[in-house]
């Protein structure tokens, strides 16, 4: 086949040439000499967006063109060319002119291409795999524009955003769909990426949480429905006091992060109930985590995502030589997971709970014996933690009930401290402190705290937002994959298995051309 001809493909780019010599003009005018630099700004991105619409176009029929071309010069030279569609069968038949609208970064542009044909079989399109074009109307572009902006805001946003953008090329309903069909590889890609590894005395650190999410109620789980069902409150228009709406569906978050070892001392997390002295030394921080990973999931089980957590952590710890260390709130549904999956992989792992919540605990106790926000308070607060920090629990609990009975505490006033006391006595195991301390381990579950409000809450809980289980499930998986700053290099893997799907079968790869 001869080369195709400079001029000839030149030729082709003139409607292109023509608007970008009329926007030059229209710039190098007196009207637009007159006009501010925002109006200037304005005019160059409205034309400059059809400019480019109009590029892209020409390229299209400039390929539709070629394809024509090269059918006939085969034709001519006496080839009996044929085409085998995914089915394997053959189509003998060509047609030009089959076209199809794609909606890009830049507006509607029409792809035409040659059919081929056979009675009885569906119309195979060879350009189609050549320009890798995508099922639906919308090209894989706007796609990605749709995810990026709708992870971040509402639908509404995400529409507004692109409009703004991109012309009217993608509505509400649209950009959901594409929302949800972009999450399909985020579990395969994780499955495939293999964590660099990190030396042995560098912490692995697992936390674990869940935050509810308002659904719709055909997306709640069972029991959660029919509560919500037979749920009858005692007031017409808001719930009272202590009445829960039933509507919610709880996601699991689990976060993997390595952690360079910092030991630390009681008193460089909680000051002296005395406090500081201007010549004492500087608090000692805390371990930084880095290379930090996190998975959440609305459809699978908690059991489910913790598997996923410590397959993270398998990865990263193939031969199990590091301190593998999990943060939790103290559920004991999620505790008893932990343990379980632990067990079940016979690996060691220390438990902690999160010392956050454990000075929640302190607090409420403290203001049984002396008022809000008095220093006697906080000094008694810090006194108590310090003990719990030494590996103390089971002593700061004995004495928290001896002051209890010392002072006659009971009934109402009483029900902060026998809180407090049964939490730390039910979970001694979990709060050594000391240990953890000594060699330099976090004890606060900061990072999964903050994926909850990040992750869930500052998308997911948007005010008057109800959710579908698919499109909360894939915002989730998407913005937990934009955190881990892995989103370019999933949208590559997406886009091959994107490709696979549509256009390769079990026996060959594609459409095959027979001569």
């Amino acid at each position: 086949m001869k080369p195709y001809d400079t001029f000839d493909a030149i030729d082709s780019f003139a409607a292109s040439a023509s608007a970008f010599e009329c926007l030059t003009g229209t710039l190098a005018g007196p009207q637009a000499a007159a006009l501010t630099h925002h109006e200037l700004e304005e005019l160059v991105e409205v034309r400059g967006r059809e400019l480019l619409r109009r590029l892209l176009q020409d390229h299209f029929d400039l390929r539709a063109l070629r394809e024509r071309e090269q059918i006939q010069e085969r034709l001519l030279a006496g080839n009996t060319e044929v085409v085998r569609g995914a089915d394997g069968r053959i189509r003998p038949h060509h047609e030009a002119g089959h076209s199809r609208k794609l909606a890009c970064l830049f507006g509607t542009v029409t792809v035409t291409r040659t059919a081929w044909r056979q009675k009885g079989l569906i119309n195979v399109h060879p350009a189609d795999i050549s320009l890798s074009l995508p099922a639906g109307r919308h090209s894989f572009g706007l796609r990605r524009l749709a995810v990026i902006e709708a992870v971040r805001g509402s639908y509404d946003q995400a529409r507004a955003a692109i409009e703004d953008r991109c012309g009217k090329v993608l509505g509400k309903r649209q950009a959901e769909g594409l929302v949800v069909a972009a999450a399909v590889d985020i579990d395969d890609f994780y499955r495939c990426m293999i964590p660099l590894p990190s030396t042995a005395t560098t912490v692995l650190v697992m936390q674990v949480d869940g935050k509810g999410v308002v659904m719709r109620p055909e997306a709640l789980r069972p029991a959660t429905l029919k509560a919500h069902l037979n749920s009858q409150h005692a007031l017409r228009t808001r719930l009272a006091p202590g009445e829960k709406p039933h509507r919610k569906r709880m996601a699991t978050l689990a976060c993997v992060f390595d952690a360079d070892p910092a030991p630390r001392r009681p008193h460089d997390v909680i000051a002296p109930p005395e406090g500081r002295s201007t010549l004492a030394r500087a608090p000692r921080s805390g371990p930084r985590a880095h290379r930090k990973w996190l998975t959440a999931s609305l459809v699978h089980p908690p059991e489910q995502v913790i598997a996923a957590a410590f397959d993270q952590a398998a990865a990263r710890d193939r031969d199990h030589l590091r301190d593998w260390v999990v943060l939790v709130d103290g559920a004991r549904h999620q505790l008893g997971l932990i343990q379980a999956e632990a067990g079940r992989r016979g690996i060691k792992v220390h438990i902690l709970l999160d010392f956050v919540h454990v000075s929640e605990y302190i607090w409420d106790a403290a203001h049984c014996f002396h008022k809000p926000g008095t220093a006697a308070a906080e000094a008694w607060v810090a006194g108590h933690l310090t003990t719990i920090l030494h590996g103390q629990a089971a002593r700061a609990a004995t004495e928290i009930t001896t002051q209890a009975d010392r002072t006659g505490l009971h009934g109402t006033r009483r029900e902060g401290v026998d809180t407090c006391v049964r939490y730390l006595t039910g979970h001694l195991g979990q709060l050594r402190y000391d240990t953890a301390l000594a060699a330099g381990w976090p004890i606060a579950t900061g990072a999964i705290e903050g994926a909850c409000r990040h992750i869930v809450g500052d998308r997911l809980d948007i005010t008057g937002s109800r959710w579908g289980l698919q499109g909360a499930e894939a915002i989730l998986k998407l913005r937990a994959l934009k955190d881990n700053g892995d989103f370019n290099t999933y949208w590559a893997f997406h886009l091959t298995r994107e490709h696979k799907r549509l256009y390769s079968t079990p026996d060959q790869h594609n459409y095959n051309l027979t001569a």
